[in-house]
């Protein structure tokens, strides 16, 4: 079966921004099929049977409309919009009167694994979160870009000599894994006869890499224990920051109450400086996190102010933060130890707009490619390590997230102490198994770093039911076309002038047609393709 990418299953944004005789996108036309290689017999038979039925032009529509989610939710109800300042009747919605005869809402999934459409619209909203913090926008002042800001790598200890590429001249790989020749004294074995070398040399797609050269010399234990800490070493670093940077600055952590002794309390780091950051956790092949994050240094009145240090002066001073900060972690039980965890050696701290990039050492490293870099971290997870058969080394870690949470749950038991927390500090571990351990957010932001996602969310149903609107309002028709107001109004924080009245019955989730998926698959494929297409067109046109 051909279905045509331009007949049925318009990609999003191709008609919107492009022609098809002027775009010139090479996946455009009659002669353009999608990918169906992943349709299965019965879901060939399913597509056939939409074409017959008349069904499929109902399934497009429905489609665009959730922009090709892989698992979309179904609805059934409907709703009532009233004015809340007249009490008129606005409007109302009933899902019978959607295409299908069921309203299908996005699955809204952050993991590409799960869905490459919703993941791409998270991450789209995650660059546009991150940019406006490096360059302005979006209700932050374009003097941001003025303000120190540092890209940090936070890396995890070692646990054990494990596979990977290596560097060889100048390039990221090429080089033998672990070279190691027979030295006097030196053994080539380890204690469970296992070589202490490598002489391989691996390519980054090699499933051994992360694997450990020996499974019983590696310390999977106080992986597991450091991963599970890993949230709070984060919270620490960023207190020792602030602590440091005060006594950089002459001045209190926190604001003091006046007293007899000091009636006017000293200055305090609030009254001087701010610092703000945005992070996100990417899997490394061994199966650890590593926190990538933009810090930045604002003066007193938030984003924009001018700031009391430099870049190179805010990246020492994180520098002493980091190496200092350690956690102390309870035993899992009486035959474990208690550990002194702490970040890795491999402490990558770079100043934005002023440094080079660690892929092109020729190449400046721009905020724009850092907020990429970010935005692509953030729709990654735990599968992201993980070929089509899951590596031996991570199930292994998985499985060693089960058996510690197992024993602590032994040790500890179910007791909870007086403020109704519980004893065990490994209490959920194994239901965090999946995720290797990690129980933190893939992306995090402090307050006043820039606008939120839920900003950019709520901005979005906005410009969607201002379109909506335009198609019989003036009014809004030409707001739509004031770009300087639109942005401003869109992310207003303005109180609802409509109150939605809604009876909403939840029908499942995914569609019910066993072709339906891997039509949208495709659709979002194609449309993946267009979007970089269109970006490498307009580099290559500056």
């Amino acid at each position: 079966m051909t279905v045509s990418a331009a007949s049925t299953l318009d990609a999003p944004g191709i008609h919107s921004d492009a022609s098809p005789s002027s775009s010139g996108f090479p996946g455009f036309g009659e002669d353009a099929p999608l990918d169906l290689s992943g349709l299965t017999p019965a879901a060939f038979n399913a597509v056939g049977a939409r074409l017959l039925d008349g069904s499929f032009d109902a399934w497009a529509e429905t489609a665009a409309a959730v922009k090709y989610c892989a698992h979309p939710i179904r609805l059934s109800g409907s709703s009532t919009t009233i004015d809340a300042r007249s009490g008129e009747l606005v409007g109302t919605f009933s899902s019978a009167n959607a295409p299908l005869g069921v309203l299908y809402r996005p699955c809204g999934n952050r993991r590409a694994d799960v869905c490459p459409s919703c993941s791409r619209t998270y991450a789209r909203d995650t660059f546009a979160m991150i940019n406006a913090g490096l360059v302005g926008g979006k209700t932050i002042p374009a003097t941001v870009a003025d303000n120190p800001l540092l890209f940090v790598t936070f890396t995890a200890p070692s646990f054990g000599h494990v596979h990977g590429p290596r560097p060889k001249n100048g390039q990221p790989v090429g080089g033998r894994c672990r070279p190691r020749s027979a030295r006097p004294g030196q053994p080539l074995t380890c204690e469970h006869g296992r070589p202490l070398g490598c002489m391989s040399v691996h390519a980054t797609d090699d499933p051994t890499n992360g694997a450990p050269l020996c499974p019983k010399c590696h310390d999977t234990d106080s992986a597991v224990v450091w991963q599970w800490h890993a949230p709070e070493l984060w919270r620490r670093t960023t207190i020792a920051l602030r602590r440091i940077l005060a006594h950089q600055l002459g001045v209190t952590e926190t604001r003091r109450k006046p007293s007899k002794k000091t009636p006017v309390p000293p200055p305090a780091l609030a009254d001087v400086a701010s610092v703000q950051f945005a992070k996100v956790a990417e899997y490394q092949g061994r199966g650890l996190v590593h926190f990538h994050a933009l810090i930045r240094l604002d003066g007193p009145d938030g984003p924009g102010s001018p700031a009391p240090l430099d870049g190179r002066g805010l990246g020492r001073l994180l520098e002493r933060a980091a190496g200092g900060v350690h956690l102390e972690a309870p035993p899992v039980d009486d035959d474990d130890v208690p550990r002194v965890l702490c970040w890795g050696k491999q402490l990558d701290v770079r100043v934005v707009r002023d440094t080079n990039r660690t892929d092109d050492p020729n190449g400046p490293l721009t905020p724009g490619q850092v907020a990429g870099y970010l935005a692509k971290y953030a729709t990654k997870d735990a599968n992201s390590i993980r070929a089509d058969q899951p590596l031996e080394h991570i199930a292994e870690f998985a499985s060693k997230c089960r058996r510690l949470s197992a024993r602590a749950r032994d040790h500890y038991g179910p007791h909870i102490n007086a403020n109704g927390q519980p004893v065990n500090p490994y209490q959920l571990l194994g239901k965090w198994a999946h995720m290797l351990g990690f129980r933190g957010h893939f992306s995090t932001k402090s307050r006043r770093y820039s606008v939120t996602l839920g900003q950019l969310r709520r901005a979005r149903a906005k410009y969607r039911a201002l379109v909506a609107t335009a198609e019989h309002d003036e009014d809004a028709r030409k707001a739509l076309l004031d770009l300087k107001e639109l942005e401003a109004r869109l992310l207003a924080d303005d109180t609802e002038t409509t109150l939605v009245i809604g009876n909403w019955t939840y029908q499942g989730t995914g569609w019910t047609n066993p072709g339906d998926e891997t039509l949208a698959l495709a659709a979002a494929a194609r449309a993946r393709e267009y979007d970089q297409w269109r970006a490498q067109t307009k580099n290559t046109n500056r």
